[in-house]
């Protein structure tokens, strides 16, 4: 039983996001992923208490991939900057399988306004920024990465960087490989780095 709670959970997730993508913020409700779902909406409450605590959920599904691809990174041993590049190109690897998710990236700064979900967001972007700044400090001690680089600055121009790339491979239909432009991208910043 606890099996299927937890499958129906993710499912809902899934589908929020899915709707979120197709449809844009405006238009979540929690009708539509009932429908979606094939359940009452009296269903899709006994598993979230509202739409906030859904899109909470849905947060935390986005940013649990990052921590999953900065410990990968740690156990393979890789240099300080060569995980930089393995984070950022395991996450476009990800986006790029799983486009759908890229549209909650872009919804940070609208869910930013709803007091619930402000601190959601605020920790997921403090998160992403020092897993990477994190890695520039070790890179720069290294020296892989220039000894005058401010690391909270270069991990925000890295981070920027994906998610602007992001926005333009989202609009205009992905018809360019968001890997490639997005490591090419990386590659400049770190080399004007070194």
């Amino acid at each position: 039983m606890r099996k299927g709670i937890l499958h129906r959970k993710e499912r809902l997730i899934i589908t929020a996001i899915e709707v979120i993508d197709e449809l844009g913020i405006q238009a979540l409700s929690t009708r539509e992923i009932a429908r979606r779902q094939g359940v009452s909406e009296a269903a899709l409450f006994r598993h979230y208490k509202s739409k906030n605590e859904l899109l909470i959920a849905v947060l935390d599904h986005f940013s649990k991939f990052d921590n999953d691809i900065f410990q990968s990174a740690k156990l393979m041993n890789l240099s300080p900057k060569e995980s930089i590049i393995y984070f950022v190109k395991k996450t476009v690897e990800y986006y790029e399988n799983y486009p759908a998710i890229t549209s909650i990236m872009q919804l940070f700064d609208v869910l930013r306004y709803d007091a619930d979900l402000c601190d959601k967001v605020r920790k997921i972007l403090e998160d992403q920024t020092a897993i990477i700044r994190d890695l520039v400090e070790g890179a720069k001690k290294n020296g892989e990465i220039r000894a005058d680089t401010d690391c909270t600055t270069l991990a925000l121009i890295i981070m920027g960087s994906l998610r602007e790339i992001c926005l333009k491979w989202r609009i205009s239909n992905k018809e360019f490989s968001l890997k490639e432009v997005t490591i090419s991208a990386l590659e400049m910043i770190l080399k004007a780095f070194q």
